[in-house]
């Protein structure tokens, strides 16, 4: 089973923080190069079921559970689910003196055919979630001194 934990401080509100950072069609600019297309296919409730592009033109569904008043979001990647076996991502926002901690946690195996293994897998992701973070705090950090 692979396992990531990447973390940073965004110094901005919360409310501002959870917003921005679960506004899917957004996510074309928060992770930078990482998605051609964020499209929500549903939202019901505090469900949101959505379709991503990746740079490479493949596509898959994920779906994800906000929490707002629990500090918390929670998705899985639906269908098609290769390369992965699974794919279950927590994001908590924890409020911290400097602002708050919004940390990415992704849990997964990957499929017997898969390219990769869970460890190379990790090294992508953590490499990736350093990169993307840094992204959103800049966004979300301008954004709040508007």
């Amino acid at each position: 089973m692979g396992h990531t934990c990447n973390s940073i401080v965004i110094n901005a509100p919360y409310d501002l923080v959870f917003d921005i950072s679960n506004d899917i069609p957004r996510w074309t600019e928060l992770f930078g190069a990482e998605y051609q297309k964020a499209e929500v296919l549903e939202k019901k409730d505090n469900k949101i079921t959505f379709r991503l592009t990746d740079e490479d033109a493949k596509s898959w569904v994920s779906w994800r559970l906000l929490f707002k008043d629990k500090y918390f979001a929670y998705a899985q990647r639906h269908e098609p689910m290769f390369p992965f076996k699974y794919m279950k991502i927590i994001w908590l926002y924890t409020p911290k003196p400097e602002g708050i901690e919004m940390t990415w946690i992704q849990h997964f195996e990957m499929d017997e055919k898969a390219k990769f293994n869970d460890a190379q897998i990790e090294g992508f992701i953590n490499e990736g979630s350093q990169v993307n973070l840094k992204i959103f705090k800049e966004i979300i950090e301008k954004e709040a001194k508007k």
